[in-house]
């Protein structure tokens, strides 16, 4: 499981370890151990040792005790200097300087505290070194050997926890879940039922949803998105709120104030992250168990998308901490293809044909046809908004593709049939599903894996007319020759018989 940047959220566990014997120094005591209930496989825990127990007595009188505790030398400063939101300390030194807790024992104010004690312990100007122990698969996640003391745990899964103070054994439960990350399309073409993919064309815009669940204790969360170059990122569509869970109350977050957005200088990672959004501590100091944070923008297909079932992915996760970070979430835009094959038979074969030419429209009379501009391909074309073809002629094998097109509805117009053939009576229906499957005037393409897609649009040569010259002259000249012949053959045998 992986998490936030920082998310470390702060379990504070106190701890302060007990004998049998009363009036029993503590000084040199390493039996004390620390055990994890629940622990999360592969999260680090620290434990920083906050106070030393000098002595302590197991009073009758009481029920935990009573103990007698000096700072830290590595934490005397803070433990001295450590106010809360009031201004009031949260320890009382005496002038022999054992510490005592000072004020209300609220768990608000435990973990106000918690969290104060863990940035001084990262702050640079006193880096403190705690004792850090990674969970292991299979095994139970346990500090021994430590000396008597009052200790603070942090936790990467940002949990808050309490401790027995009683027992030098003593046991933290794990109680809280990690924060994770959900993406999803809102809107953009045509969005699937779980909002993980859709089907657009390019110059479509796509908006994003990102929803971010916390959990308490969180620190310096960044959320990190890539974006493949077929999907142009719009930096003034951030917009960022804040859900509530036990007030079901919402906000709108502010820029600079609550997060900031990075776009340029990213880590050089492969894939480069398009943007970061930076949430500052003050608003991860708010956050309680399962509220959500909600970041929305938007990305406009263009024309280096892919085209195709591999699709232009948008993903997302969330860094916390020691480089832990969550699950990626994907999402996944689909832009596709129509090839278009123009044909005639020829000895029961279908050959290309060249010279017609065609307009694609969303229209069937084939009004407003969509504008192309040349691909990188012979007789490919790819959606430009801005593009100067409308009109495509097939080259000499009939083949030809619109390029960049998502689900919908389309019709392919023949505005100029090739010399001597017939011109089609009305536009071709295409209607492709978000899948890309194609069916052609409500009938599937052919089923071979070649062509199954393939819009093929046949033309028929004119029907030959008998001509008003030519032969039917030559008809009455011949006719003409035999009657005049036989004309002749009668008067000659006429003759004969007269002479006779």
């Amino acid at each position: 499981m992986k998490l936030i940047k920082k998310i470390a959220a702060i379990m504070f566990a106190f701890m302060m370890v007990v004998s049998m014997s009363t009036n029993v120094s503590a000084e040199g005591t390493n039996n004390g151990t620390i055990t994890i209930n629940n622990a999360v496989d592969g999260q680090t825990y620290t434990i920083y040792k906050l106070l030393d127990l000098e002595s302590y007595t197991s009073d009758p009188g009481t029920d935990d005790g009573i103990y007698s505790y000096k700072p830290n030398k590595l934490w005397k400063n803070f433990i001295e200097t450590a106010v809360d939101s009031a201004s009031t300390n949260y320890f009382k030194i005496n002038e022999n300087g054992y510490a005592t807790w000072n004020g209300d024992t609220t768990d608000s104010r435990k973990a106000e505290f918690a969290q104060k004690a863990l940035a001084y312990a990262k702050d640079e100007a006193h880096p403190i070194a705690g004792d850090p122990r990674k969970k292991e698969e299979g095994k139970t996640l346990t500090f021994t050997n430590l000396s008597l003391g009052y200790y603070l745990v942090d936790s990467s899964v940002g949990t808050l926890c309490s401790l027995d103070t009683t027992k030098p054994a003593a046991t933290i439960q794990e109680k809280n879940g990690v924060p994770s990350v959900d993406k999803i399309i809102t809107s953009g073409g045509v969005v699937s039922a779980d909002g993980k993919s859709n089907s657009a064309s390019i110059g479509d815009t796509v908006n994003f949803k990102t929803t971010i669940t916390a959990q308490p204790g969180a620190q310096n969360y960044v959320l990190h998105d890539k974006m493949t170059e077929g999907l142009t990122f719009d930096k003034n569509s951030i917009n960022v709120s804040l859900h509530k869970k036990a007030t079901n109350a919402d906000e709108t977050l502010v820029t600079n104030t609550d997060y900031n957005v990075e776009t340029i200088n990213l880590k050089d990672t492969d894939l480069k992250c398009t943007f970061h959004i930076n949430f500052t501590q003050t608003l991860c100091n708010r956050l309680a168990a399962d509220d959500t944070i909600t970041v929305t923008y938007s990305a406009t297909l263009n024309d280096k998308a892919v085209i195709g079932s591999t699709g232009n992915v948008n993903e997302t996760k969330l860094n916390y901490g020691d480089s832990k970070e969550t699950t990626e979430s994907k999402t996944h835009t689909f832009t596709y293809d129509i090839p278009v094959f123009k044909y005639t038979m020829k000895d029961n074969v279908k050959t290309g044909l060249e010279h017609a030419k065609f307009t694609l429209s969303l229209n069937e009379d084939g009004a407003n046809p969509i504008k192309f501009k040349e691909s990188n391909e012979n007789n490919k074309y790819i959606k430009d908004e801005t593009g100067a073809i409308t009109e495509v002629e097939s080259p000499q094998d009939g083949k030809l593709t619109f390029e960049g097109l998502g689900a919908g509805t389309y019709y392919l117009t023949e505005t100029k049939q090739p010399d001597g053939y017939n011109k089609l009576a009305k536009s071709v229906k295409i209607e492709m599903d978000a899948n890309g499957t194609i069916k052609v005037d409500g009938k599937s393409t052919l089923e071979s894996e070649e062509s199954k897609r393939l819009v093929e649009v046949e033309n028929k040569t004119g029907t030959v007319l008998p001509s008003t010259g030519g032969m039917g002259t030559t008809m009455i000249y011949l006719v003409g020759a035999v009657l005049v012949l036989g004309s002749g053959v009668v008067l000659a045998t006429k003759r004969r018989v007269k002479n006779k």
